[in-house]
């Protein structure tokens, strides 16, 4: 078996068939058939079965697919740690965030990451699962994740800053004519939610909790994008971070009051390679604590002071 075998399984179940798996990978269709066809003949498994809509990975398949990403991931970071010289680094760097998290901080830390390092790939994916962060974190898959902090944090996680929550309400709402909300003015309120598993609505049951348990669910979306669209349209209120709050947005957002807010921590993978520890450098300069009425656009409608709230320091 080669690693060559195992990227072409990943692509082939990544894109669900061996001819959209070639161009991905650039290379001859008969190329990935042979290698698959070889791969499965050395193994004695069907690693994929063909169904209507493409091909899927048998159960087999599927667990065998599981440790080649784990080896894959494994030599790439080998390969970009050889090549990295005091002023070059080349390779993948595979980066994780929490959705919601991160949404300003990230971009412009990456952005110095490419000027510092042009030749670096770098993937990010979000993901909403503190869990499914965790599982990927000890799996070796990922070099850094960026998430909320959570009982389940490594104790050599680095906490970034926090980020504050805001209510996002529709236009004509009863309550922006206040300067901030308080929970309970919330109650009854219909609600734009998240992933029931994700750390934002973990958030927002918090927030609730002592004022309505209950909450009406108007709808469940992916996205903070999304949520902040919804709710300006009425569908509901929704809670975000506040730098997760999209231009042309800011008139419709409040604090919480008292401020809500939650630790953002990163993770790196065990023996951190020069990727990731420059950009968990650059991510350590960005702003995270600030004001929640601040960077919003132009058409912001509201300012206040900066939060005093406290949160105990991950690290």
């Amino acid at each position: 078996m080669s690693l060559r075998q195992f990227e072409y399984a990943l692509a082939v179940a990544e894109v669900g068939s061996v001819t959209a798996a070639a161009e991905l990978l650039h290379v001859a269709q008969p190329s990935v058939s042979q290698q698959i066809r070889g791969l499965e003949r050395e193994l004695g498994v069907e690693l994929f079965a063909r169904t209507p809509t493409g091909l899927v990975p048998t159960v087999v398949g599927r667990a065998f697919l599981r440790e080649a990403e784990v080896a894959v991931s494994a030599s790439r970071r080998a390969r970009a740690t050889a090549r990295a010289g005091a002023d070059e680094l080349v390779g993948e760097l595979v980066v994780a965030v929490q959705l919601g998290f991160g949404t300003r901080q990230l971009p412009g830390a990456l952005g110095a990451l490419r000027d510092r390092f042009p030749r670096l790939e770098v993937t990010v994916f979000e993901e909403t699962s503190s869990a499914e962060l965790d599982r990927l974190c000890r799996r070796g898959v990922l070099d850094l994740a960026l998430m909320a902090a959570c009982e389940r944090s490594p104790a050599d996680a680095h906490h970034l800053g926090d980020e504050e929550f805001v209510v996002v309400l529709g236009a004509g709402h009863r309550l922006l004519t206040a300067d901030r909300v308080e929970p309970r003015e919330l109650a009854g309120e219909p609600w734009v939610r998240f992933d029931r598993d994700s750390a934002l609505d973990g958030v927002l049951l918090n927030v609730l909790r002592d004022n309505d348990p209950t909450p009406v669910t108007a709808a469940r979306v992916s996205q903070t994008a999304t949520a902040v669209r919804w709710a300006a349209h009425g569908l509901g209120v929704t809670l975000v971070p506040a730098s997760a709050v999209p231009h042309g947005y800011g008139h419709l957002v409040r604090p919480v009051s008292p401020v809500v807010s939650q630790p953002v921590i990163a993770v790196l993978r065990q023996s951190a390679g020069p990727a990731e520890t420059a950009l968990l450098a650059l991510l350590r300069k960005e702003i995270w604590s600030e004001s929640a009425g601040q960077d919003l656009g132009p058409d912001q409608s509201w300012v206040r002071p900066p939060s005093t709230a406290n949160s105990a320091p991950v690290v």
